[in-house]
């Protein structure tokens, strides 16, 4: 009995330690808003420090890019908001951090968006963007920074490495299903993250449907190092877009679709001669939807996509999750995944057919707690397991600790 007391002392004095904390960081809020030229200048700046830690078994899951089982990956990113009148905004992202995902990598410093959005109408009809900015497909982009998403990962789609690579040619069909490489390669998702791509974009609200369409410099599934274009310019574009329907405030439906040359330059020498980048493209179709009522939130995403692949032809593959997110108080919240992704059959360069891919299902379980406006710890637990394969089982424990100002 004479715990409880001792017990309550020191919660009392954690919880006075943390508004402490959160007065400090209001007060840093004010201090990085600025006004000018009667308000019709503003600009914020504002950032997250996440410091992530990982257990998980080898080889290392999604896009984590790690030999050894514990990571320890901390991430400092700062956000620039500024608007000029009420026609112009500007928004940027920078990132100190190991790697763009998680790694056991130096520190880095990065650039990651960076964008100039005009809305010439006060109700949101047209917006013209240019710059390196997400992409507008599907429905879990919007929420995909550490504050927003109830996870400390992505969905499936978003990082489940395929036999698909950017930088070379199968030789062979026998070659591409049996993963025969002489060179170190990237490996890529379908979609890579939110993919922050150059390029400019379109997008706006007519009464319940919304609309976006962007081209950019580089594919869906693209990796990080040719989403600038400084190192991947327009010669092989991307096209992608989405168009939404909100009936009311608790559903929205979205459709999306894309077509893009996935191959960077450096795999021009591995094409069939007479044969271009251009001549193979990724393509994607897209539907997703969400639902929210009162504590209770709902998420689902389903793609379907086909890659054209040198000396094999169409590679298909389908990926879908369902997601759900459940605020038991307004501090404590709980999240469920399923994810699934399929893949299609190619001929095994033998007079049969054969899966390009191993068919992998994950779920995750998250628990999330926001201790003041400004700081919130999540823990994760994730099992992925290849379906169709031999079973090889990776389990995944993580912890990501946030604070905002």
């Amino acid at each position: 009995m004479k715990l409880w007391p001792t017990f309550s002392f020191c919660l009392l004095v954690c919880t006075v330690r943390a508004v402490e904390v959160d007065d400090l960081l209001d007060r840093l809020d004010t201090a990085l808003t600025v006004a000018a030229f009667q308000d019709n200048l503003r600009a914020r700046l504002s950032g997250t420090i996440d410091l992530e830690a990982y257990h998980f078994q080898q080889p290392a899951p999604g896009l984590i890019d790690s030999n050894i089982d514990n990571l320890f990956n901390p991430r400092l990113t700062l956000f620039l908001d500024a608007q000029i009148g009420s026609q112009v905004y500007f928004f940027a992202q920078a990132r100190v951090d190991r790697g763009f995902d998680p790694s056991d990598h130096g520190a880095q410093v990065r650039l990651d968006e960076y964008a100039v959005r005009v809305t010439p109408w006060d109700d949101g009809r047209f917006n013209l963007q240019v710059g390196k900015f997400a992409t507008v497909v599907g429905n879990w982009v919007p929420r995909h920074l550490s504050w927003e998403n109830p996870f400390i990962n992505a969905p499936l789609i978003y990082e489940n490495v395929t036999p698909m690579s950017d930088a070379f040619a199968p030789t062979s069909s026998y070659n591409f299903v049996h993963g025969f490489v002489y060179t170190p390669v990237i490996w890529n998702p379908v979609i890579w993250g939110p993919s922050y791509a150059s390029g400019i974009s379109v997008s706006g609200r007519l009464g319940q449907f919304d609309y976006a369409a962007e081209l950019k410099n580089s594919s869906l599934s693209s990796r990080p190092e040719s989403w600038s274009v400084t190192e991947v310019g327009f010669g092989n574009p991307d096209f992608s877009a989405r168009i939404g329907f909100r009936p009311n405030q608790m559903w929205n439906f979205g459709f999306s679709a894309s077509d893009g040359a996935y191959f960077r330059s450096e795999a021009q020498p591995t094409l069939p001669r007479g044969r271009d980048i251009d001549d193979y493209r990724e393509f994607l179709l897209g539907q997703d939807a969400s639902f929210a009522w009162h504590h209770l939130q709902l998420w689902a995403e389903f793609y379907e996509v086909r890659f054209q692949v040198p000396r094999v032809g169409d590679a298909d593959t389908f990926a879908y999750y369902f997601e759900a997110k459940y605020k038991f108080t307004p501090q404590l919240f709980g999240a469920f995944r399923w994810n699934q992704q399929l893949f299609g059959t190619v001929s095994d360069g033998e007079g049969g057919n054969i899966r390009w891919g191993q068919n992998v299902g994950r779920v995750d379980i998250a628990a999330g707690y926001r201790f003041t406006s400004h700081t919130q710890l999540k823990l994760q637990y994730s099992f992925q397991k290849d379906t169709s394969g031999p079973g090889n089982d990776n389990h995944l424990i993580a912890a990501q600790f946030t604070v905002r100002f």
